[in-house]
C-alpha cells in the first residue's frame, strides 16, 4: 500500500473534486449573478452531473442557466424570478474509474420578512407595575438587529427601569406615567439583505393609583425556574433574568453551582445579562440568577450545554495499492451531539459488503484487493451543528509503466517519478542519490553533470518493466528583485518591481506575469479594491519562481455608523457609535460636532474629542438648545467624512452656566464711566430672557453696590468723580436663575482737562504745548512758533536763538488723554545784552562800551515808560473799548481746579496779541484751534503745535478759540 501523494495527470486516474461553492449559498437581491461552482480533475476527463433534492438536475436544460465548457459550474442570474432555483445541490463528476461528489449545497432565496399585519389594542398598566411589549420579529437571514423606536424614529430611552430582553421583547420593571404614549414601534433590522421592517404602532395607557404595594421579587424572564441553554463552541453565552420593580428593589445577583464564575464573565444591562465570551467545554454547567429583597427572592436555573460541531480524528485518505493488498479506510470525528457517520462508494449509500469488504464501526477493510475494488470512496460525518465530507481516491493496480513525471532542473534536490509502486531493480548509488518506495528516484542538490539519460526498473508479479528518461540540467528560473510590502496612501502612485534571471535556452518561452513596464508594476490612482497581495511569477516550461508582496492602501477612516442618544438627562446624554472601516491606520481620535436649530441652524460645530479607542461618550450640553450630533474619526492620513446626524434632542432650560469675561472699563468724558463687556453666546443663554446685573461701587469709599438690570452689554454710570478707582461685577440671570457668583475687576471713571499757568505748572499731564510768537515795534505779531513738552513733570523751558530787544507773546496749555485744558499766556521782551554779547563779544568787555550801552538802556526805558502811559491813557489804541467787548479770559479763567492762582490785570497785553481766550469751550469738542489774526487761520496741528502765522494788522483784533484735534490713546 503507498500513501497518498500528488498523481501526475497524464497517469490514468479517479476523479477529485477541486472546487465547489460553499455549503450555503444566499441569494442576495442586490447582487447580479450566483455561480454554483464545482470543479474537477481525472484522466479521463471527469463528465458533471448535479442534483437537486436529490432528483436529477440538468442545468444544460434551461436556458436561462449560464453553462462553463468543461466545467461542472452553473450561473444562475438575478432575473428576479429565483424562487423555482432554492434548493438543495449536490455535483457528481464521473469518469471510467469512479465517481467524486461535492458537499451539498444549499441554494437560499431569503424572502422579505415582514410583520403580519395585525390590530393591537391599546395597553392598559396600573402605574407601579411591570409590563412587557411583545416584539416578536420575523425569521430572516442572521443576524437579526431589533430596534425600539418611536414613530419619529426617536430611540426608546432604556435604562435600569426599562430595557430589551435577548428576544426582543421591551421590557418595564415598573410603569411610570411618562410611559404613556402611543407609538411605541419595534423595528427589525436584517442587514445582510439591507431590510428593516417595522411593528404596527402600540399605545400604552398607565393608570395612576395611589396605592404602594410592597410585595416580593417575581422574574419578567425567563419564565419558570428552570430551563436549559445550547450553544455551539466559540459562541457567547448569553444568559438574561430581568426582575420586575417590586417594592422594595430587588438586587439580582449570577452565581455557577458547584464553581466559580469563569474570569471572563460580564454582567452588563445593569445586572440583567450574564455574558461569557467565547465559551468553551468548561463552561458548561449549572448557573442560577437571584433576585432579592427584604420580602423575599426569585431564582431561575440555567443548564448549559455547550456542543461542537464535527471535527476530524481520522480523515480518509486517496491510496494507490497492488493487487492482493489490504486496504483500510478509517473515518472518525468528534463533536456534540456525536457525528453519524455515512459511506458512499461512488456516489452511492454503501449497502450489502462484499465478500472481500468488512465495515467495521468508523473503519472499512478490503482484503486481497481487486482492480474491481477501486472506486472512489466517500466519508460524511454530520450532527445537527454541521456536516463534512471527504472523497478517498482508492487505485488498486496490476501493473504499471513506469512514466517520467517533472523533468528535472538545478535545484537543491531533484526527484523523478518512477510510477511502478514497487522497488526498482536497480538504483543510482550515492549519498545525494535516494530511492523512495514508490520508485521515485531523489537526486539532492543537483548540477549540471548530472545530466544524462537514466533507466527505471520496475516489476512485479505481472511482469517487469523499464523506461529511459533524459535529463537535462538548466539554470533556474528564479526572482532577483521581488516586489516589496508597501503601505500606501490612497489616490496616489504605487511601484512594484519584478526581476528575474532564466537559462538562455529558455530566451523564447520566458514568462514574466506581471502586467509590467520593464519590470515595474504601476497602479495608478490606487483605491482600496488594489490592496491584496501580488504575486510575481517567472516561467519557463521548466520551472518557476514567484515573489510576493502585500499592498496595503491607506485612506482615512469610514464615517461612523449606527450613532445612538440615550441616557438622555436634563444637561446631558450619551452618544454612541459604531466605528467606520479605518483603512489600515488606526482611528487615533473621534470629532464630535454639534448642531443647533435655533441660533446657527446648519452650522456644525466642534463640541469635542475623544480617544480613538472610545466608541461613546457623555455630552455635557447648554440649555433649551435643540442639538443634533455627528462623528467623525481621524488617523495618521487625517479626518473622515462625518456620520449621518443623529435625531434632534432638546435640553430643559437651565439658569446661565457663567457670567460675562472680558470686561472694559473706559471713561471716555469727565463724571462717565463706560463699561462693556463680552456678552455670552447665544448658545450660552441656556433658556429665554437673558439679562446682565451690573453692579459698581467706589474702592475708596464704605458704600453699598449701585445695581442696574440691562439686556444689552453695555453700561454708562453718570456723574462719577474724575479719574476714580471703582469695583465693578456683572452677573447674568435667564428666567430659570442667576448665573454663578461674578468676580470683581477695577477701573477707573474718566479724566478731565488740566488747568496751567504760565508762571507756576504743577500738573500731570500727558503733554505740554508751549507756542510763542515775536511782536515787532509796531505791535504786529510774527509767525508762531511751537514746542511740544513731553515730559508732565516740566516746570521751566529755556528758548535759545531769540531776536534781542524784542517783544514775543507766550501761550501754554495741557493735554491728557481726555483732551487739551484752556490756554494761557504771557509777554515778554529780550533784552539787548544777550544780543550784544553774541554779535560783539570781542568789544564787550571794554568800559567805553559799557558806558555807551547803559545811555542807550536808560533813553531806551524812559521811550518804553512815555508810550506805557499814553497808552495806559488810551490814546490811539482804543484798548479801552476792545476790553470793554471782549473781557480778559486771563483775569477770569482761573478758577478754584487751577493749580496757582495769576491774574495781568495789571498790565494789558500789547496790540495784535491775544485779548482773551474763548471761555465757551465744549467737552465734546474734537479739537482745538486759534482763531484769525487777520486774514489767516490760526489752528493747532495733530500733535497740539500751531499752524499758519499771526498776520494780524495793527487796527485788527480777534479772540481765540482753543479745540483738540487729537487724543493721545490711553
Amino acid at each position: 500500500m503507498t500513501s497518498a501523494f500528488e498523481i501526475p495527470l497524464e497517469v490514468e486516474q479517479l476523479p477529485t473534486i477541486t472546487a465547489q461553492s460553499p455549503s450555503s449559498l444566499i441569494a442576495f437581491p442586490f447582487d447580479e449573478s450566483f455561480s454554483v461552482t464545482c470543479e474537477a480533475k481525472g484522466n479521463p476527463a471527469p463528465e458533471f452531473a448535479w442534483t437537486k433534492n436529490g432528483q436529477e438536475f440538468d442545468p444544460l436544460q434551461d436556458p436561462r442557466l449560464m453553462k462553463e465548457e468543461n466545467s461542472g459550474t452553473f450561473v444562475i442570474p438575478n432575473n428576479g424570478n429565483l424562487t423555482e432555483y432554492q434548493g438543495t445541490y449536490r455535483c457528481y463528476a464521473t469518469n471510467k474509474l469512479g465517481t467524486a461528489i461535492s458537499t451539498e449545497i444549499e441554494f437560499i432565496v431569503p424572502h422579505v420578512p415582514k410583520f403580519p399585519k395585525e390590530t393591537i389594542e391599546p395597553l392598559k398598566v396600573d402605574e407601579g407595575l411591570p409590563f412587557v411589549l411583545k416584539c416578536n420579529p420575523p425569521k430572516g437571514i442572521p443576524p437579526l438587529q431589533i430596534y425600539w423606536m418611536t414613530i419619529n424614529l426617536q430611540h426608546i430611552e432604556q435604562d435600569e427601569r426599562v430595557s430589551m430582553g435577548l428576544n426582543g421583547d421591551l421590557y418595564f420593571a415598573h410603569a411610570e406615567e411618562k410611559d404613556s404614549r402611543r407609538d411605541y414601534c419595534c423595528f427589525a433590522a436584517f442587514p445582510r439583505i439591507r431590510t428593516i421592517v417595522q411593528k404596527t404602532a402600540m399605545s400604552v395607557i398607565i393608570q395612576t393609583t395611589n396605592a404602594i404595594r410592597e410585595r416580593r421579587p417575581s422574574l419578567l424572564t425567563p419564565p419558570g425556574v428552570k430551563s436549559e441553554i445550547a450553544l455551539v463552541k466559540g459562541e457567547d453565552l448569553n444568559l438574561e433574568c430581568i426582575a420586575e420593580d417590586c417594592n422594595p428593589t430587588p438586587q439580582v445577583e449570577w452565581f455557577k453551582i458547584g464553581d466559580e464564575l469563569p474570569e471572563k464573565v460580564t454582567v452588563e444591562n445593569h445586572g440583567k445579562l450574564l455574558v461569557v465570551s467565547r465559551a468553551e467545554q468548561e463552561d458548561s454547567g449549572k448557573y442560577m440568577c437571584k433576585a432579592k429583597n427584604e420580602l423575599g427572592e426569585a431564582v431561575h436555573y440555567f443548564t448549559v450545554i455547550v456542543e461542537e460541531p464535527p471535527e476530524w480524528l481520522f480523515e480518509p485518505e486517496s491510496q494507490l495499492s497492488m493487487v492482493g493488498s489490504d486496504v483500510i479506510l478509517k473515518c472518525s470525528a468528534s463533536g456534540t451531539p456525536q457525528p453519524t457517520v455515512t459511506w458512499r462508494v461512488n456516489g452511492l449509500p454503501l449497502k450489502s459488503p462484499l465478500p472481500n469488504r468488512r465495515i467495521l464501526g468508523d473503519t472499512i477493510a478490503l482484503h486481497n484487493a481487486k482492480e474491481s475494488d477501486s472506486a472512489v470512496y466517500q466519508c460524511e460525518v454530520s450532527n445537527k451543528h454541521g456536516s463534512m465530507l471527504v472523497n478517498a481516491n482508492i487505485m488498486i493496480m496490476s501493473k504499471y509503466v513506469p512514466h517520467p513525471y517533472t523533468p528535472a532542473h538545478l535545484a537543491h534536490r531533484l526527484q523523478r517519478l518512477c510510477s511502478t509502486f514497487h522497488d526498482s531493480t536497480e538504483s543510482v548509488q550515492g549519498p545525494r542519490f535516494t530511492v523512495h518506495d514508490n520508485g521515485s528516484l531523489e537526486i539532492y542538490e543537483t548540477d549540471k553533470d548530472d545530466a544524462g539519460q537514466y533507466t527505471c526498473y520496475a516489476k512485479n508479479i505481472e511482469g517487469s518493466s523499464a523506461i529511459e528518461a533524459m535529463l537535462y540540467v538548466k539554470d533556474p528560473t528564479r526572482i532577483v528583485v521581488g516586489p516589496e510590502e508597501q503601505q500606501i496612501l490612497i489616490g496616489t502612485t504605487s511601484q512594484l518591481s519584478c526581476l528575474a534571471e532564466y537559462d538562455k535556452s529558455f530566451s523564447n518561452d520566458f514568462e514574466l506575469l506581471y502586467l509590467v513596464e520593464e519590470g515595474v508594476l504601476h497602479i495608478i490612482n490606487v483605491s482600496h479594491r488594489d490592496q491584496g497581495l501580488y504575486r510575481c511569477v517567472a516561467r519557463t516550461p521548466l520551472d518557476q519562481d514567484t515573489a510576493s508582496a502585500w499592498l496595503t492602501v491607506l485612506d482615512v477612516p469610514d464615517a461612523p455608523e449606527s450613532l445612538v442618544l440615550s441616557e438622555h438627562k436634563s444637561r446631558s446624554v450619551k452618544l454612541k457609535w459604531i466605528p467606520g472601516d479605518e483603512h489600515n491606520s488606526s482611528t487615533t481620535e473621534f470629532i464630535i460636532q454639534f448642531e443647533e436649530s435655533q441660533w446657527e441652524p446648519g452650522n456644525w460645530k466642534e463640541l469635542l474629542r475623544v480617544p480613538g479607542n472610545l466608541h461613546s461618550t457623555l455630552l455635557k450640553l447648554h440649555g433649551h438648545v435643540d442639538y443634533r450630533f455627528r462623528v467623525a474619526g481621524v488617523n495618521a492620513v487625517g479626518r473622515g467624512p462625518y456620520s449621518e446626524p443623529t435625531e434632534r434632542y432638546k435640553t430643559e432650560p437651565a439658569a446661565p452656566d457663567r457670567n460675562p469675561e472680558t470686561i472694559k472699563i473706559e471713561g471716555y468724558l469727565p463724571h462717565e464711566m463706560d463699561i462693556n463687556w463680552e456678552p455670552l453666546l447665544p448658545i450660552e443663554h441656556n433658556g429665554p430672557g437673558l439679562e446682565y446685573k451690573v453692579s459698581y461701587r467706589r474702592q475708596d469709599m464704605e458704600e453699598d453696590w449701585h445695581e442696574h438690570m440691562v439686556k444689552r452689554h453695555s453700561f454708562v454710570v453718570k456723574s462719577t468723580p474724575t479719574f476714580v478707582q471703582y469695583e465693578i461685577k456683572i452677573q447674568a440671570k435667564n428666567h430659570q436663575g442667576w448665573g454663578p457668583e461674578p468676580k470683581i475687576v477695577t477701573g477707573y471713571s474718566g479724566e478731565d482737562c488740566m488747568y496751567l499757568c504760565l508762571l507756576l505748572c504743577c500738573s500731570s499731564s500727558k503733554l505740554i504745548d508751549f507756542v510763542f510768537v515775536a511782536v515787532n515795534d509796531t505791535e504786529e505779531v510774527g509767525p508762531l512758533q511751537t514746542v511740544d513738552i513731553s515730559n508732565p513733570h516740566t516746570t521751566k523751558w529755556l528758548l535759545r536763538d531769540l531776536e534781542a530787544v524784542s517783544k514775543y507773546k507766550f501761550y501754554l496749555r495741557s493735554c491728557t488723554t481726555v483732551g487739551c485744558g484752556p490756554v494761557v499766556s504771557e509777554e515778554s521782551t529780550t533784552t539787548l545784552e544777550a544780543s550784544l554779547a553774541s554779535i560783539h563779544g570781542g568789544i564787550s568787555t571794554q568800559g567805553w562800551f559799557i558806558g555807551l550801552m547803559c545811555a542807550i538802556a536808560l533813553l531806551t526805558l524812559i521811550v518804553l515808560v512815555a508810550c506805557f502811559v499814553n497808552r495806559n491813557r488810551g490814546g490811539k489804541y482804543s484798548v479801552k473799548e476792545k476790553e470793554d467787548l471782549h473781557p480778559d479770559v486771563e483775569s477770569q479763567g482761573m478758577n478754584d481746579d487751577t493749580f496757582c492762582e495769576y491774574s495781568d490785570n495789571d498790565e494789558k497785553p500789547l496790540k495784535g496779541s491775544q485779548h482773551s481766550l474763548s471761555g465757551d469751550m465744549k467737552a465734546g469738542d474734537s479739537g482745538d484751534s486759534l482763531v484769525d489774526y487777520g486774514d489767516e487761520d490760526v489752528q493747532f496741528n495733530e500733535d497740539g503745535s500751531f499752524i499758519g502765522e499771526y498776520a494780524g494788522r495793527k487796527e485788527k483784533r480777534v479772540s481765540a478759540e482753543v479745540k483738540s484735534t487729537a487724543q493721545t490713546p490711553a
